[in-house]
């Protein structure tokens, strides 16, 4: 046998196989694999709540059926306000409307309310942060009136204002702003020393080191208060609108009442919730976009 041969087959054979084995075998296996734990990761998040759901249904179903049960099931829910559900944007002038001009109604009060909040927010809380002169001057009034309750503001904003819409996007403004403040200002207080020495080496105008050194590092906390504040703005519109009147989802579920429709009541607070939900995941999504991820305690 020709020994060279022995020492050169097995490497002319090697030659013909690919540089690294897992360029080929993890595309054969990894796929399956990806997509099955994409599907466990998706039964993990779905499944627990869809279970709780269904049980709370069927005890709500089975309770309120019995006689004297002051409150209607689900299937009468269903059978009562299917027509809401179905036909969400009729308008047959005044108040009479489906429910999707009451929702677009709250949402633009709850979006003027809010942006105004959030922008004057942020400015008080940088400079509340920023300055210890300003927050010995200024966080002990945000401390008392942030205690006071959203309702209490209406009179005063109706007596303002003199019109329901005003008064109701400053209700929504004068809720929303105390938890931007206070995060903003931890957040600032926060920054890293490090931080404020580059920029004084580097020479940084005020707007630059606003712009890249503040707001970067604040992010996360400013974000938590935002969150907070659209949570605290949905609220608010929901009862500020249960006494102004007009068109909003707050004043058809007092509507509603007046009239002995539960069964509206229960769709409405559902349409609530699910919005109030919605509004706290976009900011969520729009704060780890823009924080890369981080977050805050």
């Amino acid at each position: 046998m020709n020994m060279q041969a022995i020492k050169t087959e097995p490497a002319a054979a090697l030659a013909h196989l690919p540089a690294s084995i897992d360029a080929v075998s993890p595309k054969r296996s990894a796929g399956p694999g990806r997509y099955s734990k994409m599907a466990r990761e998706t039964a993990v998040r779905v499944l627990p709540p869809l279970i709780v759901v269904t049980l709370l249904m069927v005890v709500w179903e089975l309770v309120c059926r019995r006689t004297g049960s002051t409150l209607p099931p689900p299937s009468k829910v269903y059978q009562d306000t299917k027509e809401l559900i179905y036909h969400p944007f009729f308008d047959n002038g005044g108040t009479d409307k489906g429910l999707y001009w009451h929702l677009s109604a709250s949402l633009q009060r709850v979006f003027f309310g809010y942006s105004l909040a959030a922008i004057v927010g942020i400015a008080l809380g940088t400079l509340v942060g920023q300055s210890v002169w300003a927050m010995r001057g200024l966080d002990p009034i945000f401390q008392v009136l942030r205690t006071i309750p959203p309702l209490a503001w209406l009179p005063l904003a109706l007596a303002a204002f003199r019109d329901g819409q005003p008064s109701a996007i400053f209700v929504i403004f004068i809720t929303s702003i105390w938890p931007i403040i206070i995060n903003t200002a931890v957040g600032i207080r926060n920054i890293p020393q490090d931080y404020r020495n580059v920029a004084a080496v580097v020479q940084l105008n005020p707007i630059e080191f606003f712009t890249k050194v503040m707001l970067p590092s604040a992010a996360p906390y400013i974000f938590t208060g935002l969150r907070i504040g659209i949570g605290l703005s949905w609220l608010a519109i929901i009862a500020a609108e249960m006494l102004i009147g007009g068109v909003g989802i707050g004043f058809f579920i007092w509507d509603a009442w007046n009239s002995s429709h539960i069964s509206e009541i229960i769709l409405a607070l559902f349409y609530v919730g699910i919005i109030g939900f919605v509004l706290d995941r976009v900011i969520a999504g729009v704060g780890s976009l823009v924080t890369r991820g981080t977050s805050v305690g």
